[in-house]
């Protein structure tokens, strides 16, 4: 039988499409844009058929019907980090929350401890050979293909066909639906003069020649912005946004120098404008790769000069980093950030930047603190720790004792609230 045929034939509406999915299943679900709008808004409107269906998926970036206390016991929502739909359902606990680093997920799902019986994903037109591209979402969801007993793909010509290992056959997929909406499209971030110090200060650096991880958020875009004056530099990284494409466009990313994947650009996830999508498309330059390959330590860690920036909500005197929660309320989850930390402190000349503004709420709390609240989950260990900025400076951790780092992370607090660090620090015998 052709592709075309095969096609044909298993072409159909998203109510019929989602036949497959069977009481107790979990969907596996890509990250941000990759998430199938007509196959989510079907399962919702037929949810209160279903009995203990989960959807597990990172950063859901629309509030699907599904996510509703009310049937939580039809379709309930698992998430590997909460995004603004489903942080407050993660708040109240109708959501439920699997911690685990962004590299893991395939292992977790190759050995059954995160199930997968369905997936659920958007997906490029199919070419002429009868492949999809899973472009915006490759992360978990291509070891969630390979585990699950049902493939559902939802089909848009927006959705770009992207090189590298994110590619299924028309053979391996169970149902599709067809839709033509845009796709979600998100904005950079609002940059001020805090983000803007704190950029300049990680910009200044970076080395020509660097290969870049750049995460998501004001200060990593900030970062982006004050580049232009750079050249050679490279991308390994897990999401790919607009920041990065404005790079390629001014020569200023052209992978050149790069060592590992020498011309390309690796990232496991998009997220940005459809100009990015449009670039995206058929770019012998960029390769979308699963996070258990972009992500891995040992794997990005060969990139010689990687250098890393993700943000944190709090660190204390001995650098442990409390990003993904508000205490023990959960905010986001743990992603990428101690993969690529990690990745950084393996590569030859590489450097990890954790970013925070100094304050909090109006400049009424420090963000550096004696201990991390209590309840905050850790997501950088006090042992990956390497540089870490805010808007007042530059403190290098590693390699450094408990009183060092005390003092370093002093010198880069807000001045106004120096002196009860300081005093809290002799209390504790780091000064």
């Amino acid at each position: 039988m052709s592709v075309q045929s095969l096609y044909q034939q298993k072409r159909m509406s998203a109510a019929d499409a989602i036949a497959v999915v069977q009481n107790g299943d979990t969907i596996v679900v890509p990250t941000g844009v990759g998430e199938p709008p007509a196959l989510l808004s079907a399962l919702s409107e037929a949810r209160r058929n279903y009995r203990e269906v989960k959807v597990s998926q990172i950063l859901p970036l629309r509030k699907y019907g599904y996510i509703d206390p009310e049937t939580q016991e039809n379709v309930r929502h698992v998430a590997y980090f909460f995004g603004g739909a489903t942080r407050p359902g993660g708040q109240e606990g109708w959501i439920d929350y699997l911690p685990a680093y962004f590299s893991e997920l395939p292992v977790l799902i190759e050995r059954g401890l995160s199930p997968s019986e369905v997936v659920f994903s958007m997906a490029s037109p199919m070419d002429e050979h009868g492949y999809f591209s899973l472009s915006l979402g490759t992360d978990y969801t291509m070891a969630a293909v390979q585990k699950a007993r049902a493939v559902v793909l939802e089909i848009n010509p927006h959705v770009p066909f992207a090189n590298g290992n994110c590619h299924i056959h028309i053979s391996e997929v169970a149902a599709l639906t067809e839709s033509s909406e845009p796709l979600l499209e998100v904005g950079l971030p609002k940059i001020g003069p805090v983000q803007e110090a704190i950029g300049s200060y990680v910009a200044e650096m970076i080395p020509n020649g660097a290969t870049l991880q750049i995460g998501y958020g004001g200060i990593p875009d900030a970062v982006v912005m004050q580049l232009t004056n750079k050249h050679d530099l490279g991308i390994h990284t897990e999401m790919i946004g607009d920041g990065i494409m404005t790079l390629v466009e001014a020569g200023v990313v052209n992978n050149r120098k790069k060592n590992f994947h020498p011309g390309k650009m690796l990232a496991t996830f998009a997220l940005g404008s459809k100009k990015l999508y449009d670039f995206m498309n058929r770019n012998p330059a960029l390769q979308m790769h699963p996070v258990d390959y972009t992500n891995d330590p040992f794997i990005a860690g060969q990139n010689d000069n990687l250098h890393c920036v993700n943000a944190t909500m709090q660190i204390d005197f001995m650098g442990q980093c409390g990003s993904e929660s508000l205490g023990f309320t959960p905010y986001s989850g743990t992603g990428g950030q101690a993969d690529f930390v990690r990745s950084a402190n393996r590569s030859k000349g590489g450097k990890a930047f954790i970013v925070l503004p100094s304050t909090a709420k109006n400049d009424t709390i420090s963000r550096i603190v004696p201990t991390l609240s209590a309840g905050t989950h850790v997501t950088t260990s006090k042992n990956d720790i390497n540089y870490v900025v805010t808007e007042f400076g530059v403190a290098q951790l590693r390699g450094k004792t408990a009183r060092q780092r005390c003092e370093a992370l002093i010198g880069i607090a807000h001045p106004d609230f120096r002196g009860e660090l300081r005093e809290a620090a002799r209390k504790m015998k780091l000064l």
